[in-house]
């Protein structure tokens, strides 16, 4: 990517930016509510462009989740633990993701790892969802850089 840890790092620690940057392709973003510092949340609801599909894991248009950030280094590192709003069981569970930005060149490397996705996120639909994700990330950041 094109752009600094610190931009990169930025555009998760700014009020109003992962609404620009985080949904997938397929959706829309509104923060519910953010606290972002080492020990903090936020949450957040995805809504479907595609109302109709009725694939939301809270509600047949959208998805809400609770994200915490058990730890957070600053330019360099963020772990977020993802539990999403579900009746459903295959949605259960802590998932848990860690972000790290690396320097390299110009630019920096954006590493993510999932763990513990929930079994009712088929993997192809996470991976295409996370490739979206990265892209409007990237996007976001270059354009201030």
């Amino acid at each position: 990517m094109q752009a600094s840890p610190e931009a990169i790092y930025q555009a998760f620690a700014e009020p109003g930016a992962m609404e620009r940057w985080l949904p997938p392709s397929n959706m829309t973003g509104e923060m519910l509510d953010f606290d972002f510092h080492e020990g903090g949340s936020y949450r957040m609801r995805l809504t479907y462009k595609d109302q109709q599909a009725g694939q939301g894991k809270t509600s047949e248009a959208f998805d809400e989740m609770e994200v915490r950030l058990p730890r957070l280094e600053p330019n360099h590192r963020i772990e977020q633990e993802v539990v999403f709003e579900s009746d459903d069981p295959a949605f259960e569970g802590t998932m848990r993701m860690v972000w790290t930005f690396e320097p390299a060149g110009s630019g920096a490397i954006v590493t993510v790892r999932a763990e513990n996705v929930p079994v009712g996120i088929q993997p192809e639909d996470h991976e295409a969802g996370m490739k979206s994700t990265l892209d409007y990330l990237t996007a976001f950041v270059e354009q201030d850089g």
